[in-house]
């Protein structure tokens, strides 16, 4: 179970590591000028772009922000929205109607 929760975590990291690299060329912009923005040396935006599960999370929310992607962020923790919370919330805030009767 761990090896596939690990290869699962691999997987995601090496995808996102594509996408960050796919970001900052799209850009025209070099590892060392990116890496400077961010705010980390070359080496450790070059293993972030390598999906190294090293790379702090705070590097990867500085470089979403210069992305214009940290949005992509806010909404891995948003809470969870249930239709029935929702649902029971508004019948609770509402009173009932009752039918009228015809004269």
């Amino acid at each position: 179970m761990e090896t596939m929760f690990s290869e699962n975590i691999t997987t995601l990291l090496l995808q996102l590591g594509t996408r960050l690299r796919a970001e900052r060329v799209a850009r025209n912009e070099s590892q060392t000028r990116f890496a400077a923005r961010i705010g980390v040396s070359v080496p450790t935006l070059r293993r972030m772009e390598q999906g190294d599960a090293s790379a702090q999370i705070g590097h990867w929310l500085t470089a979403l922000v210069l992305l214009g992607r940290i949005a992509d962020a806010e909404t891995l923790l948003a809470p969870r929205y249930s239709l029935f919370d929702a649902a029971a919330a508004q019948s609770a805030s509402q009173p009932r109607q009752r039918a009228r009767r015809k004269t």
